[in-house]
């Protein structure tokens, strides 16, 4: 004869066959599911006035557009948790500098910087599908392309010469300036960037003017 449980849950009776879990059983599994997830999302980076994590240090999880309300310059960080973007000048304009976890002893030698860190931001995970059309010119003019994957040259895959306009529906991405994800780059989360000089508040501040982008790549969950 098959043994049942009676469980009361809020009001609700449900009973509980033998091998089966209980509401009470399988909640605690989902909260730890989405703790996981929120932890995954939080990132934390310290920057360092000195090289080799010396000086005053600088404790971030979260965006910062004006670092210098905390640090006077800065020339080393280690990134404990996430993804981020660095930037050379204040608001997340100028050039942009992609990290993730690792110790940076001197960040300006190891990506041939010659001005210090100014703001900084960090990247959510995304889990999913990645999916974003490039276009060859400005305001989504010319080829067209969709792309789910990272492309090393656009060249050679699409035999598009550059690509000065996107729209990134799905996923994070980095676009390089040269082939092979070389040269300077820029962060794209998902939305419509008519023109690279402008789309993410460059400005000439950025000196991003004309700019265009020969190769894409996906930052990935297994990054994090």
């Amino acid at each position: 004869m098959e043994l049942a449980i009676l469980w009361v849950w809020s009001g609700i009776k449900e009973r509980a066959k033998p091998g089966r879990k209980s509401v009470q059983e399988q909640q605690p599994a989902a909260q730890l599911a989405n703790m996981s997830t929120t932890n995954m999302n939080r990132g934390k980076i310290v920057f360092y006035e000195d090289r080799n994590f010396q000086g005053r240090s600088y404790e971030c999880s979260s965006d910062c557009s004006d670092m210098s309300s905390y640090l006077s310059r800065c020339h080393s960080c280690r990134v404990e948790s996430g993804c981020w973007m660095l930037y050379n000048h204040n608001n997340y304009m100028g050039n942009q500098y992609f990290m993730r976890r690792g110790e940076y002893p001197d960040y300006m030698q190891h990506f041939g910087m010659s001005d210090c860190i100014k703001s900084c931001r960090m990247i959510a995970m995304h889990r999913g599908n990645y999916r974003m059309r490039i276009y060859e010119r400005e305001n989504f003019g010319g080829q067209m392309h969709e792309m789910m994957n990272d492309c090393d040259n656009i060249m050679d895959h699409y035999r598009m010469s550059k690509c000065q306009s996107c729209n990134v529906m799905e996923g994070h991405w980095l676009m390089y300036e040269q082939p092979h994800f070389r040269g300077r780059m820029m962060y794209m989360r998902p939305g419509e960037y008519s023109n690279f000089s402008m789309g993410m508040g460059m400005g000439a501040m950025g000196g991003m003017s004309g700019m265009r982008f020969m190769s894409m790549r996906r930052i990935m969950d297994s990054w994090y």
